[in-house]
């Protein structure tokens, strides 16, 4: 299973960390690892090479976490962007992911 969790300081969303696999499919097939993981490599290119905005990343297999300390509303929007669509797959596969909030 997939568990999504995003970070919010107070209010403002601030990164997220993606740990495990589905298990929807086998690896090379299966159609929701592939979906989370591109949406949030999109999301993360996004902020750090197109908004130019530094965060603290590791990724490594079947996990990725980002954390930034920007409050540039560009950076918030990609990341309420992220989260809408990891919770609407996560509504529609709701045995193969789960999303949560943390304050940190």
């Amino acid at each position: 299973m997939i568990k999504a969790t995003f970070y919010k300081r107070g209010e403002i969303l601030i990164g997220f960390e993606i740990d495990g696999h589905s298990g929807y499919a086998e690896a090379g097939a299966d159609v929701i690892c592939a979906s989370v993981s591109s949406v949030a490599y999109m999301a993360v290119n996004t902020i750090t090479d197109v908004i130019g905005e530094q965060a603290d990343i590791s990724i490594s297999d079947g996990y990725f976490k980002f954390v930034t300390d920007s409050d540039r509303n560009e950076t918030k929007v990609v990341l309420e962007g992220l989260k809408l669509h990891v919770s609407a797959l996560a509504d529609d596969y709701s045995e193969y992911i789960i999303c949560e909030e943390k304050i940190i």
